[in-house]
């Protein structure tokens, strides 16, 4: 495959991705509360990944000496980041949710440093920094359409940090001789497992079982979208390498502001752009280099 597909199998990838951010702005517009979500997040994840590998005769058994660690993946890849990112978004708009999801390559770099995966770097380091000023941009008084809406920001903040710990521990320990799509399937029926019982109890539990609209739409085809697309890019990664595939969160910061306009109406002040710009640069210093 020539390079010019790559990039269009990139780009696609990062769309998909982006169109989750308003589709969860949706989803959570009507007041379902995030440990419900959650539960049919990870329902359909696991359906959709255990009948893809049935019908590609791909091993669907989950070892037992290893459940703690799908316990743990599903923990830091959707139950604790999503149960902050679903509160926020109902407060933040879905743009600015775009915007501080892109954190996640700064966030994976002092992890990596504190984890001994990766070495200190001057460049990272101004990576880093851009990070910090993009988000302080994004706090500033101007920024957002209601100062209030500042006190969600670090609410927001501590998805994209999941997730940098998650990849972290990945590179780190590996994946224990399981295939990405394995992982996924497995955290995804163990996280179903958890999250429901957690979703009961707290009153949070969403049934189904009425007339659909919009919310309930948006949260099926998300979850679809996730899973397809984070497939996609284990593919990508296999096939063109991490450095390659990393920028896919260059597209997904962008798709998911542009979805998001289309999509939702909304439009950001000059600040939500400089901080998205200044951001963009921090991604790039603290992305590993070739060699």
């Amino acid at each position: 495959m020539s390079h010019l597909r790559w990039i269009g199998v990139l780009l696609l990838i990062g769309a998909g991705w982006g169109l989750t951010q308003p589709l969860t702005k949706i989803a959570v517009s009507t007041g379902y509360q995030p440990l419900g979500l959650i539960f049919w997040q990870m329902v359909i994840g696991a359906v959709a990944m255990g009948g893809f590998r049935l019908l590609t005769r791909k091993p669907i058994a989950l070892p037992l000496r290893l459940v703690w660690f799908f316990l743990l993946i599903a923990l830091l890849g959707t139950v604790v980041p999503n149960s902050f990112s679903y509160r926020a978004a109902a407060h933040l708009p879905a743009g600015v949710m775009s915007v501080v999801i892109s954190l996640v390559p700064i966030f994976a770099f002092p992890i990596a440093l504190i984890l001994g995966v990766d070495k200190f770097n001057l460049w990272r380091l101004g990576g880093l920094v851009a990070g910090m000023i993009g988000i302080m941009l994004l706090a500033g008084p101007d920024a957002l359409p209601d100062a209030a809406m500042v006190l969600w920001l670090p609410i927001a903040m501590i998805a994209p940090m999941c997730y940098g710990l998650e990849g972290n521990i990945v590179a780190k320990w590996g994946m224990h001789g399981l295939g990405p799509g394995h992982v996924l399937f497995g955290a995804s029926l163990l996280g179903a497992i958890i999250s429901l019982p957690l979703a009961l109890i707290s009153g949070q539990f969403i049934d189904l079982r009425v007339a659909w609209g919009a919310p309930e739409y948006a949260l099926v085809l998300s979850s679809l979208i996730h899973v397809t697309v984070y497939t996609a890019y284990v593919w990508l990664v296999s096939q063109t390498g991490s450095v390659f595939a990393a920028q896919v969160s260059y597209v997904v910061t962008a798709t998911g502001v542009i979805w998001s306009m289309l999509l939702l109406g909304e439009r950001y002040s000059l600040w939500v752009w400089a901080a998205m710009g200044i951001i963009a640069v921090g991604m790039f210093l603290v992305q590993p280099r070739k060699g």
